[in-house]
């Protein structure tokens, strides 16, 4: 059985290069009578591997509501240069899933606002007036916490969009991402500080917007130094992730907030980072980080091993743009915010189960487990490239 690592040997397929290229061709030709673009949608990796991750959509505005958009007409779309629509996302900072996986909330830093697509009843929705909202998070009754960086506040709306609140902290210098525990009745703001800043932290909160607790180098113990962290997420065990984006790094804490560990370091090799941002965690429990400098997404698990990446520098759909923020529903569909792109894509986990999660351990190995790979090291029976 190929196991989920053995997908790294390729990066982006060289056959879906040439789709696009002879989409390009079809589209400059402008020939009326041509036969129609094929519909093949990127996958990572390409054959003869089994596709692990699959491209289905992108969302860039309310008109995405009222069709499946086909990778071909968004190809064609960006091809012949189009007139953006109304209700256009700008720039895609966060994004929040509802618990059915029928919503989709984006922060949109551009549009002073979240725009909100539900795709159960084919309603677009704006929430407007915040100033340059970055991260977003769902409580467990569809409340919307929204971060303003600029006034240091995060706002609480409903999920009509009636806004029942805002709170703050004299602490706060620079918040960005939230990530909310809802077991626990937890909301993470990650304070990502400013040149001035001394210490930069994880604030803890209450669902009422109450300070109760503060995650730094003080309180969580050595390694849980941060430089400008971004964005933060939550698993099913209240373990919380961080992107320490300055450290190109993810940190780890547990349900008390105590130092567990990092995944990946500053570097251009499997597991390494350039500007790590948006973080999600699959069904599996399989860490997924997004680098806006590689324009990638890389998937980790929980022993720190990366088991693949996809993305890649490219404007054409299914392919990212300085990516930024990230979640995933409990179906394993899987939204990135295209920052450059201006769009949310959206992919499919396929061909996946629990067991593929584990790095084959190498054949010289007498012991039969599978090593736990260094930060930047290669997976297991792996010799592929660096991720760029």
């Amino acid at each position: 059985m190929i196991r989920f690592n053995r997908c790294m040997v390729t990066t982006v397929a060289a056959w879906t290069l040439v789709t696009l290229c002879s989409a390009g061709a079809f589209v400059i030709a402008g020939c009326a009578t041509a036969p129609k673009v094929e519909q093949i949608k990127p996958v990572w990796p390409g054959p003869p591997l089994p596709a692990r991750i699959q491209f289905v959509r992108s969302i860039i505005s309310d008109e995405d509501l009222g069709k499946d958009t086909t990778f071909s007409e968004h190809l064609l779309e960006f091809l012949a240069g189009n007139k953006p629509p109304p209700n256009q996302i700008g720039e895609p900072n966060g994004i929040a899933l509802s618990d059915d996986g029928n919503r989709v909330y984006v922060a949109d830093t551009l549009q002073n606002a979240v725009f909100v697509f539900d795709f159960g009843t084919k309603a677009f929705a704006k929430i407007e007036g915040i100033p340059a909202p970055v991260g977003i998070a769902l409580d467990a009754q569809e409340n919307i916490y929204v971060v303003a960086p600029s006034i240091k506040k995060i706002a609480k709306f409903d999920r009509t969009g009636k806004n029942i609140g805002e709170f703050t902290d004299p602490s706060l210098e620079r918040p960005t991402g939230l990530a909310i525990d809802n077991q626990n009745k937890r909301l993470y703001v990650v304070d990502t500080g400013t040149g001035k800043s001394t210490m930069n932290s994880v604030k803890i909160f209450n669902l009422d917007g109450k300070l109760i607790g503060q995650i730094d180098k003080d309180s969580a113990g050595p390694g849980a130094e941060f430089v400008y962290p971004t964005y933060a997420a939550v698993d099913a065990k209240g373990n919380l992730y961080v992107t320490d984006t300055f450290n190109g790094r993810v940190q780890q804490f547990d349900v008390n907030g105590k130092f567990l560990r990092t995944f990946g370091a500053l570097g251009d090799a499997w597991g390494n980072f350039d500007k790590p941002k948006g973080v999600a965690i699959d069904s599996f429990g399989n860490l997924y980080v997004v680098d806006s400098g590689w324009s990638n997404v890389q998937i980790f698990n929980q022993a720190g091993q990366v088991l693949l990446f996809f993305g890649g520098r490219n404007s054409a759909p299914g392919f990212l743009q300085n990516p930024s923020a990230i979640a995933i529903d409990k179906h394993n569909r899987i939204y990135v915010g295209d920052y450059f792109g201006h769009r949310i894509e959206v992919y499919d986990l396929v061909n996946t189960t629990a067991a593929d999660s584990f790095v084959n351990p190498p054949t010289n190995n007498p012991t039969g487990k599978a090593p736990v790979a260094k930060p930047g090291s290669p997976p297991a029976n792996s010799a592929s490239p660096a991720p760029k």
